[in-house]
């Protein structure tokens, strides 16, 4: 039995919903992005076409937080939903001439009937992982924004009148001294929340127990691959990080040396060269120090060896979560 697929386009304030079985659009309408009108709505089209949930796919493109109440109301009635990439589905429609949301679920739609077979179904993080992604998102905020005070303060007192320089800095001043509240009370409700789940916890410990892996890098891993739940193998986590280079060679005249592609989440991607920097230039020595000086003496390009230890250290963390064992130095493999 076919199913029925339902594209939905997700703004805002609204939805835009598809409903096809086969090639055969049967319905399209639109909804308020609340919770409980999702619900009624997906409640009456299981009843008007008197079927189960399993009988339902529900696609939508991720948007980030619009997409909240369609993974609750989902969750609640156990329908199966499948948030996809927005550029997977760009790339897969064809040449399209112009847009609108009541067209962007029809292709969502169509999308969803011609590749139901990969359909990669959502479910909820766990309550402390949603909080600890929420945390994360507020505190770098927060950082942000005193980064750009702090420049400010710096970068201004040579060109203002000393009068007006001083009134400004005693306003900046209480800005910044107001959000290193904040950041200092999200990072305690961080510590907090670790240290009373047990999973996260260990996890972090392990982390941590990786040269060159400090608080924040290990709590963005935990939280990027919801707890190691949603990454089976380092290489694809490399792939999302975007730390995998890809050869690019088209024929005889097109061969460009391999290189990291852009897609790819550039917040996971700057703490792990941070630590890579750590690791490879600090003055204490070490392995990865070690490999750093080594290649780059050969002639390699500084920026390809940091990015080996990219991958180095996600393959090390990588280790420590499956092996469920702290970082060794100096382990060795016995066969005893």
């Amino acid at each position: 039995m076919q199913k029925l697929v339902i594209g939905i386009d997700v703004s805002k304030e609204k939805l835009d919903l598809c409903l096809k079985l086969g090639e055969d659009i049967l319905k399209e309408w639109v909804l308020p992005n609340t919770v409980e009108q999702l619900k009624s709505s997906f409640k009456s089209l299981l009843k008007e076409h008197k079927c189960n949930v399993s009988d339902v796919l529900i696609c939508a493109e991720y948007t980030g937080q619009y997409t909240y109440p369609l993974c609750c109301a989902c969750e609640e009635l156990g329908v199966d939903l499948w948030l996809e990439n927005p550029a997977q589905i760009k790339h897969s429609s064809g040449i399209q001439r112009g847009k609108n949301d009541k067209l962007d679920a029809r292709k969502i739609a169509a999308y969803a009937v011609r590749f139901q077979d990969k359909a990669r179904l959502f479910s909820l993080p766990e309550k402390n992982i949603a909080s600890l992604r929420q945390l994360i998102s507020e505190r770098d905020l927060y950082i942000i924004d005193k980064g750009k005070y702090q420049g400010q303060l710096n970068d201004q007192k040579r060109f203002m009148s000393k009068s007006d320089y001083q009134k400004k800095s005693k306003r900046l001043k209480k800005l910044i001294e107001e959000l290193e509240t904040c950041i200092t009370a999200i990072e305690n409700e961080i510590e907090q929340l670790i240290d009373n789940d047990e999973t996260l916890s260990k996890q972090h410990r392990l982390l941590c127990s990786v040269d060159g892996i400090g608080e924040r890098t290990a709590i963005k891993m935990i939280v990027e691959t919801n707890a190691f739940k949603d990454f089976d193998n380092a290489r694809k986590f490399c792939c999302h990080a975007g730390v995998a280079p890809f050869e690019y060679i088209s024929g005889s005249s097109i061969r460009s040396r391999n290189h990291v592609s852009n897609r790819a989440d550039k917040s996971i991607k700057a703490l792990l060269h941070m630590a890579a920097l750590v690791v490879a230039t600090r003055k204490k020595e070490g392995e990865l120090r070690e490999y750093y000086l080594k290649k780059t003496a050969e002639g390699k390009n500084k920026m390809s060896v940091l990015n080996a230890i990219r991958a180095k250290l996600v393959l090390r963390m990588f280790a420590v979560i499956k092996n469920d064992k702290p970082y060794q130095k100096n382990y060795q493999f016995s066969f005893a």
